[in-house]
């Protein structure tokens, strides 16, 4: 198994754990983060997001992780994140493709690319599974959850 094989089963077995100062010692200090939910994170912004959602969990955030691949330059993975949506309390089931890129033997880009529909018809049932398809309420979910995340950089700030 490749290094970075080892580094991405590494990054999701601390997610899983809660474990936020071992996911930030997979990311190289300049990572991107970007998914149909959150659009684009840069560096801090990443961590405060991971952290965020763990928090907003409760610790009924399971992940299970499969296929990964990755090679020096490039990694992939599929993983499932089974969570309760905090706005809702609705279970929502997201199958992921995630791609990585890594520098210096870290992960330096993380895509993670999901149906934005599926998800908003989980976390907001009859309203997502009406609207969700709509460009109109796919950027609604994104600006909520950069307001969301915004707030939480905030108040863990003051």
């Amino acid at each position: 198994m490749h290094r970075n094989e080892h580094l991405i089963s590494k990054f999701y077995t601390a997610l899983v754990k809660g474990d936020i100062t071992t996911m930030k010692s997979c990311y190289d200090p300049n990572v991107e983060f970007r998914d149909p939910v959150f659009g684009v994170l840069q560096a801090s912004e990443v961590l405060a997001m991971w952290e965020m959602l763990i928090k907003k969990s409760k610790g009924n955030l399971k992940i299970d992780l499969s296929n990964v691949l990755a090679n020096e330059y490039l990694g992939k993975a599929q993983w499932t994140a089974t969570y309760p949506f905090s706005a809702t309390n609705a279970t929502v089931v997201n199958r992921i493709q995630a791609q990585f890129y890594f520098k210096n033997g870290l992960i330096i880009k993380h895509v993670d690319d999901f149906d934005l529909y599926k998800w908003s018809k989980q976390a907001f049932g009859l309203k997502g599974a009406i609207l969700g398809w709509t460009g109109f309420f796919q950027n609604k979910i994104q600006q909520g959850a950069k307001n969301s995340l915004q707030n939480y950089i905030q108040k863990r700030s003051s």
